[in-house]
Order: C-alpha cells, then sequence, then structure tokens
C-alpha cells in the first residue's frame, strides 16, 4: 500500500469518528442538552433514537439510489451535511432545530459507511482488503468509546458548543483528505437490488438480523441515559461522569481486542456466551450503580461488553451472507440502527415509567432475547 493510500484510509477512519461522534455525541451531553434546550431526558434520547429510525428504514434504499453517482461527490456531499449540521448544533438553543437537523445527516449515514468501504478496498491489493474495511470499521468504535466521553470533556470544561464543533472539526479534516487524496470514481455499473434480495430468503439470516436488533437494543437502551444513570444514581458531578466515560471508552477499545480474539477461535461459542456475560454485568450495574467503587470498576467491564457488541453481531450477521457482504453491510447497519432506536425508545420508557435505576433492566431483557435468538438459531444449524 502506498502512502497516499494509507492517508486515504487515514482519512476515511477520521470521517467514520467524526460521524459516529455526531450521532452518538449526543448521549454524553444529555445532562447540559436538557438543561440548555429545557427539554426532558426522553425529548434529548429523541435526538439518538430518530437519527437511528432514519437510518434503518432509508440505508438500503438511499444506499442503491446514489449508487450510480460518483463516489467522491458522494462522500464529499455527506461529508459537507455533517459539517453543517454540528455547526448548527453548537449555534442553535432550538430543540426542533436541533431535532431537523438531525434527520439530514441521517440519510447519509448508512450511504457514507457503504461508500467509504467500498472506497478503502479498492484503493489496495486483493490481499489488504480484509485489513483496509477493519481499519474503517474500527473508527467506529473510536467514535463510540472515545467521541463521546471527549465531547463530554470539551463541554465541560469549556462549553457544550465546543463539543459540537470538535465533531465538525473531525469531519472538516476527513473532507479536506478525501478532496486531496481520493481520486475521482464514477460509478461503472448500477447495482441491481433484486439480485442482492435473495439473501433474505434465508431465515436463519433473519435470525442473525433479530440477533443484531436486539443486541443493539440491548447496549443502547441503557447506553443512551448513562450520564443520566452516572448523576442520579450513582450521584457523580459532571467532571467525574467524564472520568468515567473516558474509562468506558479505553475499556471498550480493549474488549474490541478481547472479543475478536475469541471470534477467531470459536465464533458460535463466543456469541453464545456473549449476551449472558452482559447480563451478568447489567445485573451489577442494577444492583451496585448506587456506589461510586463499584461504578469504576463496574464501568470498565461495561465498556468492555458494550464495545465488543459491535464485532460479535457483525460477524454474526456477516457468517449467513457471504454471498452478498455489501448488501448485508447495509442490513447490519440498517438493523444495528434500528436496534438503538428501539433501545434508546424503550429506555427512555422504563426511566419515564418506573424512574432512571429501572433503565438497566431494559437492556436485561433485550440481552435476553438476543441470547434466545442466538440458541435457537444454533439449534436450528444442527437440523
Amino acid at each position: 500500500m502506498n502512502s497516499k493510500n494509507s492517508l486515504l484510509i487515514l482519512a476515511l477512519v477520521v470521517a467514520v469518528f467524526g460521524v459516529i461522534t455526531t450521532e452518538m455525541g449526543i448521549i454524553g451531553l444529555l445532562p447540559k442538552l436538557t438543561s440548555q434546550l429545557n427539554v426532558s431526558a426522553s425529548q434529548v434520547g429523541l435526538l439518538v433514537s430518530l437519527y437511528a429510525l432514519i437510518v434503518a428504514v432509508t440505508g438500503p434504499f438511499i444506499t442503491l439510489g446514489l449508487s450510480k453517482f460518483n463516489k467522491k461527490i458522494v462522500l464529499l456531499g455527506i461529508l459537507l451535511v455533517f459539517i453543517l449540521s454540528n455547526i448548527i448544533y453548537a449555534l442553535t438553543e432550538t430543540y426542533d432545530l436541533m431535532l431537523a437537523f438531525r434527520v439530514l445527516p441521517a440519510l447519509g449515514h448508512a450511504v457514507f459507511f457503504s461508500v467509504a468501504l467500498v472506497v478503502a478496498t479498492s484503493s489496495v491489493p486483493e490481499s489488504q482488503k480484509t485489513a483496509a474495511a477493519a481499519k474503517v470499521f474500527g473508527g467506529v468504535a473510536l467514535g463510540l468509546v472515545l467521541g463521546v466521553p471527549l465531547s463530554t470533556l470539551l463541554a465541560e470544561h469549556i462549553s457544550l458548543s465546543v463539543a459540537f464543533y470538535f465533531a465538525a472539526l473531525a469531519c472538516f479534516i476527513a473532507f479536506l483528505g478525501v478532496l486531496f487524496l481520493m481520486p475521482s470514481m464514477p460509478s461503472k455499473e448500477n447495482v441491481s437490488f433484486s439480485s442482492q434480495l435473495v439473501i433474505l430468503r434465508k431465515m436463519k439470516l433473519w435470525m442473525a438480523i433479530i440477533t443484531v436488533t436486539m443486541i443493539f437494543s440491548a447496549m443502547f437502551s441503557s447506553f443512551s441515559y448513562i450520564a443520566d444513570y452516572l448523576s442520579k444514581i450513582t450521584h457523580l458531578n459532571n467532571n467525574y461522569i467524564s472520568i468515567l466515560l473516558v474509562i468506558f471508552g479505553i475499556f471498550g477499545l480493549v474488549g474490541n481486542f478481547i472479543f475478536s480474539y475469541f471470534l477467531q477461535k470459536n465464533a458460535v461459542k463466543t456469541t453464545m456466551y456473549y449476551p449472558l456475560l452482559f447480563i451478568v454485568v447489567f445485573i451489577l450495574v442494577w444492583l451496585f450503580g448506587f456506589s461510586m467503587l463499584a461504578m469504576v470498576l463496574l464501568t470498565t467491564f461495561w465498556g468492555i461488553f458494550h464495545s465488543s457488541g459491535l464485532v460479535i453481531s457483525q460477524n454474526w450477521l456477516l457468517l449467513e451472507a457471504k454471498e452478498a457482504p455489501e448488501f448485508a453491510n447495509s442490513l447490519y447497519m440498517s438493523f444495528a440502527n434500528l436496534g438503538i432506536t428501539i433501545g434508546s425508545i424503550v429506555g427512555g420508557w422504563f426511566i419515564t415509567s418506573f424512574g432512571t435505576h429501572s433503565v438497566i433492566l431494559s437492556s436485561i431483557l433485550f440481552a435476553l432475547i438476543a441470547f434466545l435468538s442466538i440458541y435457537i438459531k444454533k439449534r436450528s444449524d444442527k437440523i
């Protein structure tokens, strides 16, 4: 791989980081947004769930609709939308305006990932394509486990606006990288949607899709409100919340390496045990969430299992769609975001109905359903 292609892939990783930070950074900013926008925690949660719902519903269709356009132009256009949206977030104090500018970047989210993966893999030799794709997906983990806590730290120690300008800056740097490093990539052929739909006839694929949805629901049912939980249940101030989110992020990266190793050893067993172990972590968080010392330790395990859900669920889905990996990736993005939507909405409902402490129970419920879907699929593999 030459240095220019290496820099292009780095730019794509930064772009993914900026996109994920834009989508999920709201989570760590929840206490400040509820105060500045004068809305409830569940309304701020809607900024996450609406974004994810739009990605889930429109992703595969918009991706196919834009497949005939030059990939460089598509990437640059989407990054511009993300830059503008973050600037709007930084400047506005109106909830409805912020909600509207969550819709626009959400429409380009799935397209961005599909195009970024194609660009990354096509810029390297055949033997390096898998590694290139892995690096792009690494930006997702970085956005989730570092983008959120960094945004929280900036909001706490400087201002809420600076947190949004941070995401805008990441997207702008990526924009420059794509502009100067990526060659023009006009479409050579239109993708046939019907030729990809064949995999949807597989019942085992749908079982894997249910697993993806439920794992993400388990992850984000409580994580969407983690700052609120640490504030109201553990009684931490914003400084300590920021520190714990950084710890969460650091160990989230560790979790990716740990579970990637176990997946290579035995993908089925690793996937089977994952939701059960995650349930144990959630139970401990629910039992000892009132203790600051306990939460310092438990946050490390929470981070490990949260981030590893990405690689666990993606691997499980792709095992059933090897003949159409690009379409499978679009399905993964759609149903992962559907899981985020379901999780954050149900988590908000648990908080409204039973109090903040109960939000952990919603994650336990989703993790249990995920385990059952994995178990049923595994049993069907033996038939």
